[in-house]
């Protein structure tokens, strides 16, 4: 049976280790890259139509700013559904709207959550239910041809990430965690800040050597330890996005004086990222942090989800 509609929930994702390698002769950084998927969401409908369209909005109660997100062929959910369309050998034909509840431009990877999502919704729509083409590893291969944090959202959970992010290998996660994401005004361009990092380390004379994963940060993550994994947080582009955005001292400091467990800049900002110490903690949290002037949102949250996930 030919489906009519198919809407797909994505998660956004944090990164709790984010270690920066050397620049590689392709203009990409070896990364040790540990994902989390939490629980704030976009959504995505395809529904058939004569030609592929795009349409966002922000999701019912969200306050995201979708002004910035485009809707033609920059949009990394149309070129997803290209992908699928050229390796299905149809046309791509579909109308897509994206309801927006992940940050945008905020360092949570919500345009890579909503090419993931655009390629489970186009693959369910235009492949054979019976004898399908595409299967999970196919989708997963097209992710990662659309960029680096498209394999995650696809697949969610926890999980490490090697090379510039795309191989992926689940990592074991005990519990649920609570955590309070601070949006800022504003977006942060991630290769504006990549480059910064890149200043920095060559103006204090660093040398950056191939990553490690964190014993530390896979052993609390393995035992469900908030407290552990809050001491273990680190993100190798935090130096860079506090110097482009110095706001973001502020209000990690002022997380951190209201009992956070731990906090980062989240994946190239200008989102911070807290840990709370219970769910009732991250509301409170929220809601204090909402009261800073340089915050814009504070939105409590959960992990790990699923990763993309057909509604």
């Amino acid at each position: 049976m030919t489906a009519t509609a198919v809407t797909v929930r994505v998660p956004a994702k944090v990164n709790l280790q984010l270690s920066v390698g050397p620049l590689r002769d392709d203009g990409y950084h070896d990364l040790v890259n540990v994902f989390h998927a939490v629980s704030l969401a976009d959504e995505v409908t395809a529904v058939p139509d004569g030609s592929l369209s795009v349409a966002v909005e922000a999701a019912p109660g969200s306050a995201v700013a979708v002004d910035g997100v485009p809707v033609d062929g920059d949009n990394l959910a149309v070129r997803a559904a290209l992908l699928v369309a050229e390796r299905l050998g149809v046309e791509p034909s579909a109308r897509l709207r994206i309801r927006k509840a992940i940050p945008v431009a905020g360092g949570m990877a919500g345009g890579s959550a909503d090419a993931a999502a655009a390629l489970v919704a186009c693959a369910r729509l235009w492949d054979d239910p019976e004898s399908p083409l595409l299967d999970r590893e196919d989708l997963l291969e097209l992710g990662a041809a659309l960029g680096s944090d498209v394999p995650f959202a696809l697949l969610g959970g926890t999980a490490v990430g090697l090379g510039r992010g795309e191989r992926l290998t689940p990592a074991l996660t005990r519990g649920t965690f609570h955590w309070v994401f601070a949006t800022a005004g504003g977006g942060l361009s991630t290769p504006a800040v990549y480059a910064e990092c890149d200043r920095l380390r060559d103006a204090n004379g660093e040398h950056a050597d191939l990553p490690d994963v964190s014993a530390e940060l896979m052993t609390a993550l393995a035992t469900g330890d908030a407290k552990g994994l809050g001491a273990a947080l680190a993100n190798d582009l935090q130096p860079a996005a506090l110097e482009l955005r110095p706001a973001l001292r502020g209000t990690l400091a002022a997380g951190r004086e209201l009992g956070a467990l731990g906090s980062l800049v989240s994946g190239s900002g200008p989102t911070c990222a807290f840990l709370a110490g219970s769910a009732g903690h991250a509301v409170d949290l929220a809601a204090a942090l909402a009261d800073l002037d340089e915050v814009r949102e504070a939105l409590p949250a959960h992990g790990p989800v699923p990763g993309a996930t057909i509604i």
